[in-house]
């Protein structure tokens, strides 16, 4: 039976990766890397830098598949279609690879950005794809550092005050206010900085973009405060880098 292993290598420090996650990337015989395109080549190094730094044998192989694009929609039926459609593509060339490029008895690993699972597909799509191809392989799947716990290491606070809950959602998720229940939410894959039409609560904001990396981004303050030198810093990067990887903490402020 042919294995695949779905690793979370952090979120971009090689630094974060776990011992059980360097054990599993020896284990491997085929490393699986999924290519977005020239503005996220760094991606794929630092793929590349964590095989090399940590992977003591060399008799792996790395395979390179383009990965499919979202077609960028406004609604949240047709967000909800894009990344259907989005999944089936990347389903069909999981399934090409894990048949073409898996020997049988041999180790597969696709590694996962962050922590897979947190807003990832990728056990969603092996998991369709072991109930079609009827036990010909197995998976499993190693934890690695979000980066929601790194937001909170590098702002050097609690994800939660004591007692109280917390919420992790994505921009879509504060854009009719708040959530009630909660005094902090953590928000991912916000690219419509929704958290200005928070400005009227009196909220504290912990951003970060790149976090963990060489252009790790840190800003904190009031909301209303420092939101327009969030969004003004958050195009310049984008601009900059051809791309953005951010995160967000909102928290009520004491007596809120």
């Amino acid at each position: 039976m042919k294995k695949i292993l779905i690793i979370g290598i952090g979120a971009g420090n090689p630094d974060y990766l776990t011992v059980q996650a360097i054990n599993a990337l020896n284990r491997a015989d085929v490393f699986f890397v999924m290519d977005k395109g020239a503005a996220k080549e760094k991606l794929i190094a630092l793929r590349r830098h964590i095989i090399e730094r940590f992977v003591s044998r060399r008799d792996y192989r790395v395979v390179q598949a383009t990965s499919p694009e979202r077609r960028a929609d406004e609604s949240d039926t047709d967000y909800r279609s894009a990344v259907d459609e989005m999944n089936r593509d990347k389903q069909q060339i999981f399934e090409r690879l894990i048949a073409e490029e898996l020997q049988d008895g041999e180790v597969g690993a696709f590694l996962v950005w962050g922590d897979p699972s947190l807003y990832d597909s990728t056990i969603r799509i092996l998991e369709s794809i072991d109930g079609r191809r009827n036990g010909e392989f197995d998976f499993e799947v190693i934890p690695g550092i979000s980066s929601v716990q790194a937001l909170a290491a590098q702002h050097r606070i609690p994800l939660n005050r004591i007692g109280r809950s917390i919420e992790i959602t994505n921009g879509r998720g504060i854009a009719d206010g708040f959530p009630p229940g909660v005094d902090s939410v953590v928000v991912m894959l916000d690219s419509k900085h929704t958290y200005r039409q928070l400005a009227h609560e009196d909220l504290d904001i912990y951003w970060g973009a790149y976090v963990g990396t060489p252009d790790e981004i840190l800003i904190s303050g009031r909301l209303r405060d420092v939101m327009d030198e969030i969004e003004r810093v958050r195009t310049e990067a984008r601009r900059t880098h051809g791309w953005i990887m951010d995160t967000y903490l909102l928290r009520k402020r004491d007596g809120a």
